[in-house]
This record gives C-alpha cells, sequence and structure tokens, in this order.
C-alpha cells in the first residue's frame, strides 16, 4: 500500500524551523527515522521509505504554504494515491503547544494551505495532522507569532510533542486512522 505523508510549511531560510513550517520539521523527523534522505524534485523535497511493508513518499512542498495543493495533486497523481492515503501535517493556531489532533477530513478551519489542497483535490476528505503552535500573541500580531520560532521554554515539549507525532504517522500507516484517532488524539 502506498502513503502520501505532507509536510505543509515555506521554503527559505528565513521560515526554517518557525511555528508555521512545524509541518516541515515533523515530516523530516520521520524522515531521519526512516534514514532517508530527502531530494529535490517538482514542486519539492521528497523522501521515499518503507514502514511495515508500506510504500510512504514523503514531501515537503516549495510551492509556498497557499499553494500547497499543487504539490498534493502532483504527487498524488504521479505514485497513484487515493485521498484517504493522504496525510497531511499542519500548524495549528487553535491548539495549545504539542496538542495533536488526528482526523479524516474537515474544512480547512481559515488555513489556506488546507483551502488550497481540499480545491485541488476536490474533496476535503483526507487525513490531516494538526499539531499546535498556541495562540500566544498580541492582538495585530499573528503573523508575527506564527513566523516566529519557539520560545527557549517550549522548545523541549515541542521536541518531544514532534516525536509523538511521528510515532503517529507511524501508526495511522500500520494501523490505519480509527484506531490511530483512538489511541493519539487524548495523549
Amino acid at each position: 500500500m502506498k502513503y502520501l505523508i505532507v509536510g505543509l510549511g515555506n521554503i527559505g531560510a528565513e521560515y526554517a524551523h518557525t511555528r508555521h513550517n512545524t509541518g516541515f520539521d515533523i515530516v523530516e523527523k520521520l524522515a531521519k527515522d526512516g534514514g532517508v534522505d530527502f531530494t529535490s524534485e517538482r514542486y519539492g523535497e521528497v523522501a521515499e521509505m518503507r514502514l511495515r511493508g508500506h510504500q510512504l513518499t514523503l514531501l515537503r512542498p516549495n510551492t509556498y504554504m497557499n499553494l500547497s495543493g499543487k504539490a498534493v495533486r502532483y504527487w498524488a497523481d504521479a505514485i497513484k494515491v487515493e485521498p484517504s492515503n493522504i496525510l497531511v501535517v499542519v500548524d495549528d493556531l487553535a491548539l495549545n503547544v504539542g496538542t495533536i489532533r488526528l482526523k479524516g477530513k474537515g474544512s480547512p478551519g481559515g488555513h489556506n494551505g488546507l483551502k488550497n489542497i481540499s480545491e485541488l483535490l476536490g474533496t476535503d476528505a483526507w487525513p490531516r495532522l494538526r499539531f499546535g503552535i498556541g495562540s500566544d500573541y498580541g492582538r495585530g500580531h499573528q503573523v508575527d507569532f506564527v513566523l516566529g520560532g519557539w520560545s527557549d521554554e517550549e522548545r523541549p515539549l515541542v521536541e518531544e510533542r514532534m516525536g509523538v507525532a511521528v510515532e503517529c504517522i507511524k501508526s495511522f500507516v500500520s494501523i490505519g486512522l480509527e484506531r490511530t484517532m483512538t489511541q493519539y488524539n487524548n495523549k
């Protein structure tokens, strides 16, 4: 069985390891666990790995966050994977730092990258793993917060929770969406 695991983020050194690039960081951590490296391909950086007999294509789109659907659609078609086997990893302001939520479908919740993916796939029925980045910012400072780095106090928790997110992805591939949701959404 094939899976497309997509980490959302923005390309460029100025965005590296910011809250908004949490998806990139989690998928990179999965690649390191799998002993694989990313290579530059069409619409992004791609790594291939196997997990318990399943083929995983890891993708970090280079289309910028708001146009992520272009890369997701291209790679879903290229490797012939159904939307139910596409897992998108994304940051979420509505969740406390380090909280993870796995869902099988849903609205974009104001996230333009998720909206673009749904538009280009023609459905919102594809799994997404949301990673909480918190919302500790003052009025009018959302962009600075989202594009900012983790505080020294947050870093240990974020690192630990990113490891849990990687385990959640592995579980999704191994035992499926429903059982993984039950196991990880309350952790």
